[in-house]
This record gives structure tokens, C-alpha cells and sequence, in this order.
């Protein structure tokens, strides 16, 4: 039995998060696979309640408790600076040192890619983002604040370890999946001390991984070429900010925010799954938000749990859903947020 929390947050989250359970429960039934749902009430509602995101014991559980968390977004306009969204979200990636920000990009139909001539094959990458340091970890200040002479500095943290660590899981997911070329992004020509620290890094672990080449790239650069050949990347790493910028790019390349996945994970420890859309609320309740992000993600907790097979039938069932027209408007379909999990329900039934 694998034990999964499910926290719906804000906005559409419950609402694709109930789709993402609904698929769950059905390639459950399909694959004997036995799941229990835990359900978190852990939000905006409870933070403007109690004044509290997420307490360091209630994470403590949730890493020691559960073989994966399922989120479904943050962020709601009553909490203005998204306190709440911060301690939860933050505070998971950092407690649980979830150091792996995992996000797959795939086209699964070439009408949804902006970019003239590329067909399926062409994208198809991941990218290994450092979760747990760079300059998300709040270092810095402001002097003189409200003042004309008011300076903020925002310090970005990079450690041998932090770097070593997640490079690594880059060239073992290269090497586990017969990919010849891993790629780093930087800008180690304006951020001398780190970017160097990365390459040097990358050097390091990348020896002993001889059958996969290597190739260091200033972020700017490689920005502009995702845009232009797609093709060429397959396994790309860097840290916290860059990554956190790229992804989203390559996610629009795929079709929008509204298919991008995402895990976070710590290997052998605790493991955080979230689409990445956000929370969205001026459409929350109406029945427009696309489920299929979040569908995607139970995807990857599928693999996550070492369940490939299952994670393959959701995943050809998103495809064959978005290939029949059978999503919502921002997709080109007709279809509501429950009826798209509708179909790719049935996509499932009809494979089984």
C-alpha cells in the first residue's frame, strides 16, 4: 500500500487535483496497484484561520509518513505576499531538502508547440534544477529602506555539495536512459565565482560518466537555442533561478503551463509532485482550468513508486485525449475541467 497526501491548496488546485486523483484511482484499479489518499486542508483558508502555512512537525510528517505528496497549487489574492504558500512550499523543498527539481518537457501533439516545423520527436528534454539553494534561500537584505538611497542585495548561495549532487542525478538520468550529452547552463561570465564553481563541478562528475559528452552553456545562449533547435537538448542542469526560467520556457515551446509537470525529490527520501501552473483564481470555479498538468504530474509519482507501466498508460492516455481534441478551451477543446479527466479516464478504460 503506498500512502499518498494530497494537499488541493488554492485557487484551481482542488479542482485539477481532483481530476489527477480521479486518474489515480482508476490506473490503480486497472494496474493492482493499492493507494491510500490523504487528504491536508493546508491553504489559504487554514493560514487566514490559524495564521499558519505548514508547521515544521506537520512537515516533518509528511516527509516520514508518505511514499509521495501530490499539490495541487498556492497562491490566493486574500494572502497578498503568499506567506502561506512560501511556508508550505518552501518550506517542504528545503525540511525535506527535496534538491531535485525535476521538470520534463514532451510535445505530445506538434498544433500545441509556437515553433514552425518541429514535430513530436523534436522536443523532448528534462531539466535538473537545483532546488535548495541559489537565491532562493531569502539570504540578503535591504538598507535604507523607503529612502532614495535604499539598496537591496540578494545573495546567491552555491555550494560544492548542492552542485555535486544534482549534477550527478543528471548524468545518472543520462545514463539511465541513453542519453549522450548533458548539458549545464550558467553565466559564468558575469557570475565568476559561481558559474566556476559549477563548471568546475561539472568537469569533475561529468569524467566519470566517459560515454556522455558534456557542454557548458551561458544561459542567455542556451535560452535562445531552445527556441531555435529543440532538438539538440535532451538533459539539461543548472541551478535554482536559471532553472526555474527555462523550464517555463521549454514548457510554453511543449504547449503552455498548462501540461508542464513537475517533481521534487530527494532519492530515497520524500518526494513532492506539483503541475506548475499556479493557482490561478480568476478562473478558479468555473470549470476552464486544465487538469492535465496535474494528470501529468501523478504520472511522475507513478514513476516515482516504480510503477513505469502505469505511469506509460496515463501518460498515452493524455496524448490520445489531446490528439482527439477531448481538453479544455486553452488547448483548442470544448470540454470542462471534469470532463477532460473524463476522458483520459476513459483512455485508460478503453487501453485496459
Amino acid at each position: 500500500m503506498a500512502r499518498i497526501a494530497l494537499i488541493p491548496g488554492d485557487g484551481i488546485g482542488p479542482e485539477v487535483l481532483a481530476e489527477a486523483e480521479k486518474v489515480l484511482g482508476r490506473i490503480s484499479e486497472i494496474e493492482d496497484l493499492p493507494l491510500e489518499f490523504d487528504r491536508w486542508p493546508h491553504g489559504a483558508d487554514r493560514y487566514l484561520e490559524t495564521g499558519s502555512g505548514m508547521e515544521e512537525e506537520e512537515i516533518r510528517r509528511l516527509g516520514a509518513e508518505y511514499d509521495g505528496i501530490l499539490l495541487g497549487a498556492l497562491g490566493d489574492p486574500r494572502v497578498p505576499g503568499n506567506e502561506h504558500a512560501r511556508q508550505i512550499l518552501l518550506g517542504l523543498r528545503f525540511q525535506l531538502d527535496l534538491y531535485i527539481n525535476l521538470r520534463p518537457v514532451r510535445l505530445l501533439d506538434r498544433r500545441l508547440t509556437p515553433l514552425r516545423d518541429i514535430r513530436e520527436e523534436d522536443l523532448d528534454l528534462v531539466i535538473f534544477r537545483e532546488n535548495t539553494e541559489g537565491v532562493y534561500v531569502g539570504m540578503g537584505g535591504v538598507f535604507r529602506k523607503g529612502t532614495p538611497q535604499e539598496m537591496a542585495i540578494q545573495e546567491d548561495v552555491n555550494t560544492r555539495f548542492g552542485i555535486e549532487r544534482i549534477v550527478r542525478a543528471a548524468f545518472e538520468h543520462a545514463r539511465d536512459h541513453d542519453v549522450d550529452r548533458v548539458t549545464l547552463s550558467d553565466k559564468a561570465n558575469a557570475m565568476e565565482h559561481a558559474g566556476g564553481l559549477w563548471r568546475r563541478v561539472f568537469q569533475e562528475v561529468g569524467e566519470e560518466f566517459p560515454d556522455i559528452e558534456r557542454e557548458a552553456l551561458y544561459v542567455d545562449m542556451l535560452a535562445m537555442d531552445l527556441v531555435r533547435r529543440p532538438s539538440r537538448y535532451r538533459v539539461i542542469v543548472t541551478g535554482n533561478l536559471f532553472g526555474d526560467i527555462l523550464s517555463d520556457l521549454a514548457a510554453q515551446l511543449a504547449g503552455g503551463l498548462g501540461l508542464a509537470a513537475s517533481a521534487n525529490l530527494h532519492p530515497g527520501k520524500a518526494a513532492l509532485f506539483e503541475p506548475v501552473h499556479g493557482s490561478a483564481p480568476d478562473i478558479a470555479g468555473s470549470g476552464n482550468a486544465n487538469p492535465l498538468a496535474a494528470i501529468l504530474t501523478s504520472a511522475l509519482l507513478l514513476r516515482h513508486l516504480g510503477r513505469r507501466a502505469a505511469a506509460d498508460r496515463v501518460e498515452a492516455a493524455v496524448r490520445g485525449a489531446i490528439g482527439a481534441n477531448e481538453t479544455t478551451a486553452d488547448l483548442g477543446g470544448a470540454l470542462t475541467t471534469a470532463e477532460t479527466g473524463d476522458a483520459v479516464v476513459r483512455r485508460l478504460d478503453s487501453a485496459a
